[in-house]
């Protein structure tokens, strides 16, 4: 678990990554150096795993975000997942519990991508039995803070 400096470091970088180290520093109360060890200290412990820049799907042209469930024949799974991660509109996958295998979370630029993706795309990967869709019909809460949910489960 992250200590209480460390906390304030993540929640800083998860606000804004670009942060320089020194204004990172000076807002968790540390000196350039010993803020950088712990930033180091936290990517090589992989509480960090990367840096990246968060894109509005509807602000590039994708207005459609979908999740769907899909069983799958499981002893092609291996297969059914390396097609996935290659797939450039599957934003996320997981193995689930339950009635479905996985959940995916996809977008499209419009209703008739969705359809064809569904109909020549998804449903031609290695094992699909069966696919079940669910619009989002807007976003209510896209992201968390993990350094907040760290503290949060350190309640009594």
């Amino acid at each position: 678990m992250l200590d209480a400096l460390d906390r304030k470091i993540v929640s800083a970088l998860e606000r804004d990554a670009r942060i320089s180290f020194g204004e990172l520093a000076e807002e968790v109360g540390l000196s350039k150096t010993p803020c950088w060890k712990r930033v180091k200290a936290l990517e090589n412990q992989g509480i960090i795993r990367s840096y990246s820049t968060r894109i509005d799907p509807a602000a590039n042209g994708f207005d459609i975000e979908a999740f769907i469930q899909v069983s799958i024949d499981f002893e092609v799974s291996d297969a059914f997942e390396a097609a996935v991660r290659k797939h450039p509109l599957i934003r996320r996958c997981y193995a689930t519990t339950g009635e479905a295998d996985y959940l995916l979370q996809i977008v499209t630029v419009d209703m008739r991508a969705l359809d064809r993706m569904l109909r020549e795309e998804l449903s031609r990967l290695p094992g699909v039995r069966r696919t079940v869709t669910s619009m989002a019909m807007r976003e209510i809460k896209g992201d968390i803070s993990f350094a907040d949910a760290a503290a949060h489960a350190l309640r009594e």
